[in-house]
């Protein structure tokens, strides 16, 4: 993977990129970002990847026009968040879910997916859409929250079989 560097960045930055690409090979999750740009926050403990951001761990990806990864005081990556114009797939054993939102923000630790604005989720395992302003998926669990408002009701559709 090549990294272009400008000139004065600090040292800082590099300890958090390093740190970033070795952990993902620690935890046998290797996650690979892609961007036309990239910009670290060495005090805020973030790294900006901007234009036409594509990320990618094992069988899950999103692309979007941003994507921010965030830090905890132990440099352990604590959240991603997608900004834009989002799609996405997200799959383990059980689940494949395929869809857009305005953002994503996806929390690690909890294997948890949080989906805002104009998000639509297709599962493609149990032939299921959903729509609505907020979709959490929590990918352990298999468990959804969806909140709608009054101008955009959630909206659930689903196939109930053949009856004969």
């Amino acid at each position: 993977m090549a990294v272009e560097v400008r000139q004065g960045l600090g040292l800082g930055f590099f300890k958090i990129l390093l740190f970033f690409l070795l952990s993902s090979t620690l935890f046998a999750e290797k996650v690979e970002i892609v961007s036309e740009s990239m910009r670290a926050e060495n005090l805020k403990k973030e790294v900006h990847f901007l234009g036409q951001a594509y990320i990618k761990k094992l069988d899950d990806w999103l692309r979007a026009d941003e994507i921010v990864v965030y830090f905890d005081e132990n440099n352990q990556t604590k959240q991603y968040d997608a900004i834009g114009t989002v799609t996405f797939e997200f799959k383990n054993a059980k689940r494949h879910y395929v869809g857009n939102a305005d953002s994503v923000s996806y929390y690690p630790a909890k294997s948890a997916y949080v989906l805002k604005g104009k998000a639509a989720v297709n599962d493609l395992v149990n032939n299921r859409h959903v729509n609505g302003d907020v979709i959490k998926l929590d990918m352990r669990t298999g468990n959804a929250e969806v909140q709608g408002s009054k101008q955009k009701p959630v909206k659930f559709i689903f196939d109930v079989g053949k009856t004969e």
